[in-house]
């Protein structure tokens, strides 16, 4: 049971920052995207702070997943060696 306990919340932190990476990626992606559009055709209707508060919610949101996927390993870390890496 307790091996049980120490690997679900490990798969979970993993899963969890690789989360966070999709999210990071797919924010960034958007971001060049309708920065780059709203470039070319300026009076498209976003502005640039629009763009920039979108942006920022993604990474918000993926700071958010990294924090769990650190309490989730914190919480199962044994030594005060494993808490440091």
């Amino acid at each position: 049971m307790k091996k049980i306990a120490e690997i679900i919340p490990l798969y979970l932190s993993s899963a969890l920052e690789v989360l966070a990476a999709l999210v990071i990626g797919i924010s960034l992606f958007e971001f060049l995207y309708k920065y780059f559009f709203h470039i070319f055709k300026p009076n498209d209707g976003i502005t640039n702070q629009t763009i920039r508060i979108q942006f920022r919610s993604g990474l918000t949101v993926a700071l958010e997943l990294l924090l769990a996927a650190d309490i989730l390993a914190t919480a199962i870390a044994p030594t005060w060696d494993e808490i440091g890496s």
